[in-house]
């Protein structure tokens, strides 16, 4: 399943991460210097939830903005009793 939300099309972004040396001038050195610059990924924050589709729950990959939008309906919660409390309570 790909890593891309259904909702707001957020996915996977490549960038770099950069590998630094030295004192920060601020702090009495001379400053710092980019030693080195790695290739990385920065991953979409994806959570599989439940959530109510074309009148179905189902699972699916969204991302937490999709979520915090409320751009998903989740399904209500089962009002559930166990067998043995019904016949405890008659």
């Amino acid at each position: 399943m790909p890593r891309k939300c259904p909702f707001t099309g957020k996915k996977t972004t490549s960038g770099r991460q950069y590998t630094r040396r030295g004192k920060a001038k601020y702090l009495g050195g001379v400053g710092r210097k980019v030693t080195g610059k790695t290739k990385r990924k920065f991953l979409a924050n994806m959570q599989r939830v439940r959530a109510v589709i074309d009148g179905e729950t189902v699972r699916i990959n969204v991302s937490t903005k999709a979520i915090r939008q409320g751009l998903i309906v989740k399904p209500q919660k089962r009002n559930y009793t166990a067998p043995a409390e019904i016949a405890a309570a008659e």
